[in-house]
């Protein structure tokens, strides 16, 4: 059965960098991976995604290089490392697991993934 776990979420101030990560189990090798979020009455929106192999990545444009995702194969998990964060990026921050196997091309729709985890809080104010 595969579980999401996500971490690393708090409370920060403008311009601080938190670091999240995902820890999976029961599937992960051969899915990408993305990252998603939700702000209080808004949808849930596409932040980052990372193919199956790390070899391709994509972000949303409101991240502006601020955000990097990354994958560890080894440790199953995947990370999303936000720098500089505004307070317009106060959301809860979901990992999600594709519902396809070894998919090259980025999947940024939230149909995509399958497989979610709980989320973790993001709160950026000062």
């Amino acid at each position: 059965q595969a579980l999401l776990v996500e971490s690393g979420g708090g409370l920060v101030q403008p311009g601080e960098s938190l670091r999240l990560s995902c820890a999976t189990t029961g599937i992960f090798g051969s899915r990408a991976m993305g990252w998603f979020r939700q702000a209080p009455g808004k949808e849930r929106e596409f932040v980052a995604t990372i193919n199956w192999n790390g070899g391709a990545t994509q972000s949303a444009d409101f991240v502006k290089g601020r955000f990097t995702i990354s994958r560890d194969n080894v440790e199953n998990s995947v990370y999303l490392q936000m720098n500089n964060l505004e307070p317009e990026d106060t959301a809860v921050y979901y990992c999600a697991a594709s519902r396809y196997q070894y998919t090259s091309e980025p999947e940024t729709a939230p149909n995509d993934y399958a497989y979610w985890g709980q989320g973790t809080q993001v709160t950026v104010s000062s």
